[in-house]
C-alpha cells in the first residue's frame, strides 16, 4: 500500500539535508539496469548511477544473489574479527594495484574512508596540516569536511587550523593564463603552493585530492599536472593521498584514475563505486606506512570496519569488471557519450564546454556574462526539470554558482541504445529551455 496518502508531502518527516536542493517530485519504489521507476509509474533513465554509485545499475542480478546469500551465511561481525569475503577483497583489491598499494581498511562511505587516511596520514608523519582543491568535496564528517571547500562551510563554526586551499586547474575557466591566453598550470601550482609555505607553521602532512574533481565540476587536471603536484608533495615530505570514489573502478576508462597519469599515491580512498550501490568504502597504503601507523597505534575503530556482507558485494563487483571487461567498455561508452553532447554543443549556443573521461562527462552551459547574473543557475534548473519530465534524471552540481555544470555518468552497464536515449531528450530539454529564457 502506498506509504503516504495522495496528495500529502511524502517528505514532510524528514529531515532536508541537501542545503536549498529540494528532494525528487516523486517516489522511486523500484530501480532495474539504468532505470528507476516511480509510485506514479514512469520511467526515468538513470544518469547518475544514483548517487554516483551504481556502475553496474540497479539491482544487478549478481549483487541481489551475492546480498541474498551472504545474508543468510555472514552478515555482520564483531570489528576485531575477519571473515573469507574480507581477506578475500583486500587481497584482491591488492592485485588491482601498483606496488606498493597492498594494504586495506574496508569501510562504508567515502567521507569515513577520507577521515581514515588523513588520520593515518597525520599520525605516520607527526603533523597535521592538510591541502586540497578550492572547489573539493570529500565528505562531511570532520577532517574530511574540513578539506572540503565547495560547500558546507558556512554556519557551523571555526573549521580545524591546518587547512589550505590550493587553486583548480580549470582550463575551461583559467585563473592564472599564460601568453597563449591558456591555463598556466605550472605557474598556478607554483603560486598555490608559495601561498601556502608562506601559511604553514611547518607541519604538513598530506594532500587530499580527486584525479578528476566531480563535485567541483568535473574537472579533469591537465597532463603533468598530477606528477607535477606527487613532486610538491615529496620536496615537502606530505603524503599524496588520492580520492577516487567516483573515479576509481573503471568508470573513467582505467581501473583507476591516477594510472592514466602514471602517479602512485601514498594512500588511495575508494567508496563508491567500489560497492556499486551498496555502502563499501577502501583505504588502500603500502606496507610501509601501514607499519608506521600500526607502530603508533593508528586507531579506527567503527561498528561497520571489514563487515563481511558489503565486503562479499565488493568481491562481486571485481568479478563482474574483470569478467565483462568494463574498463574498456566505459571507454567504447563513454566515448560514444562525449560525441553526442559534442553534437549537442555545436547545435545549442547555450553549451559552453565539454569535457572528462570515460563515463565521468561534464557539460558546462554558458556563463552569466551570457546570460546576466543567476543565469547559469537558472537555465540548468529548466533543463534538469526538463529533462526530467521526458524521462531522464540529470545531475547539476548543487553548489553556490556551479547549477549550469551537468555531472553525467550513467552506469557501465548501459546499453549504446540508452546512450544515445539520454543523448536524445537533453538535445530536446536543452531546446525546451533555452526556447523559454
Amino acid at each position: 500500500m502506498p506509504s503516504e496518502t495522495p496528495g500529502t508531502d511524502p517528505g514532510r518527516h524528514l529531515i532536508r539535508y541537501s542545503g536549498h536542493a529540494p528532494f525528487s517530485p516523486e517516489v522511486v519504489v523500484r530501480a532495474a539496469g539504468t532505470s528507476v521507476f516511480t509510485e506514479g509509474g514512469r520511467e526515468l533513465l538513470d544518469f547518475t548511477s544514483g548517487q554516483m554509485s551504481a556502475i553496474l545499475g540497479h539491482s544487478h542480478p549478481a549483487i541481489v544473489s551475492t546480498v541474498r546469500e551472504q545474508v543468510a551465511h555472514l552478515d555482520h561481525l564483531h570489528s576485531g574479527m575477519l571473515s573469507p569475503p574480507v581477506v578475500e577483497l583486500a587481497r584482491r583489491l591488492a592485485g588491482t594495484l601498483p606496488e606498493p598499494l597492498e594494504k586495506t581498511l574496508l569501510l562504508t562511505t567515502g567521507a569515513e574512508a577520507n577521515e581514515a587516511a588523513v588520520r593515518m596520514a597525520k599520525l605516520v608523519t607527526g603533523r597535521h596540516e592538510i591541502v586540497s582543491f578550492a572547489r573539493s568535496w570529500h565528505g562531511m564528517t570532520q577532517a574530511a569536511a574540513n578539506a572540503t571547500y565547495s560547500a558546507g562551510r558556512k554556519g557551523y563554526g571555526p573549521a580545524a587550523p591546518g587547512n589550505f586551499a590550493l587553486p583548480v586547474p580549470d582550463r575551461h575557466r583559467p585563473s592564472v593564463v599564460g601568453a597563449d591566453g591558456e591555463l598556466d598550470w605550472r605557474r598556478q601550482l607554483d603560486l598555490g603552493f608559495e601561498m601556502i609555505d608562506a601559511q604553514s607553521v611547518g607541519s604538513l602532512a598530506a594532500c587530499l585530492v580527486e584525479p578528476i574533481l566531480s563535485s567541483g565540476g568535473v574537472v579533469e587536471l591537465p597532463p603533468g599536472y598530477l606528477a607535477a603536484l606527487a613532486r610538491k608533495c615529496r620536496e615537502r615530505d606530505m603524503l599524496l593521498i588520492l580520492d577516487e570514489a567516483q573515479t576509481g573502478l573503471c568508470r573513467t576508462g582505467d581501473w583507476y584514475a591516477f594510472q592514466h597519469d602514471g602517479v602512485v599515491p601514498d594512500i588511495l580512498t575508494l567508496s563508491k563505486t567500489l560497492g556499486a550501490g551498496l555502502p563499501l568504502a577502501a583505504v588502500v597504503t603500502g606496507a610501509e606506512i601501514e607499519r608506521r601507523a600500526h607502530e603508533r597505534g593508528f586507531l579506527f575503530f567503527t561498528t561497520h570496519v571489514n563487515d563481511p556482507l558489503p565486503a562479499a558485494v565488493g568481491n562481486t563487483v571485481l568479478d563482474i569488471l574483470v569478467r565483462d571487461r568494463l574498463d574498456e567498455r566505459a571507454r567504447r561508452l563513454g566515448a560514444a557519450l562525449r560525441d553526442g553532447l559534442d553534437k549537442l554543443a555545436r547545435r545549442h549556443d547555450v553549451v559552453g564546454d565539454v569535457r572528462g573521461r570515460g563515463l565521468l562527462l561534464g557539460m558546462e552551459l554558458v556563463g552569466d556574462d551570457v546570460l546576466g547574473d543567476g543565469g547559469a543557475d537558472r537555465l540548468g534548473a529548466a533543463v534538469t526539470r526538463r529533462c526530467y519530465e521526458l524521462g531522464l534524471h540529470m545531475n547539476i552540481v548543487q553548489l553556490p554558482g556551479m547549477g549550469g555544470i551537468f555531472r553525467i555518468a550513467p552506469p557501465l552497464t548501459a546499453s549504446d541504445e540508452e546512450i544515445a536515449r539520454g543523448v536524445a531528450v537533453l538535445d530536446e530539454a536543452l531546446a525546451d529551455a533555452a526556447r523559454d529564457l
